[in-house]
């Protein structure tokens, strides 16, 4: 199924941190906090300014991002869990 946002939002993948920590203790799923590191999947065209132009997102398809913690829709896409929200809840792009 392909998803396209509308106007300013974006469709993310959560990353999942791995499941043991560095002292080798395995983290149960009841005890873990939602990851704020994500993968852009898709994103909109953009907003409309108040003089009727599109305003081109900041962000763009393969990103890697930083987002708040209950940022955005939860939504299922194929049985896959991905969010989406408005590129205002991003906080900022990861770059390497």
């Amino acid at each position: 199924m392909t998803v396209r946002p509308l106007a300013d939002r974006i469709l993310v993948k959560r990353e999942e941190p791995s499941e043991t920590v560095r002292g080798g203790i395995i983290i149960p799923d009841t005890a873990k906090e939602k990851p704020q590191e994500g993968i852009v999947i898709a994103v909109g065209p953009g907003r409309i300014d108040d003089q009727g132009k599109r305003v081109a997102l900041e962000v763009k398809k393969g990103d890697r991002i930083l987002m708040g913690k209950y940022a955005g829709t939860e939504v299922k896409i194929d049985g896959v869990e991905h969010i989406i929200m408005r590129e205002d809840d991003v906080l900022a792009v990861i770059e390497k």
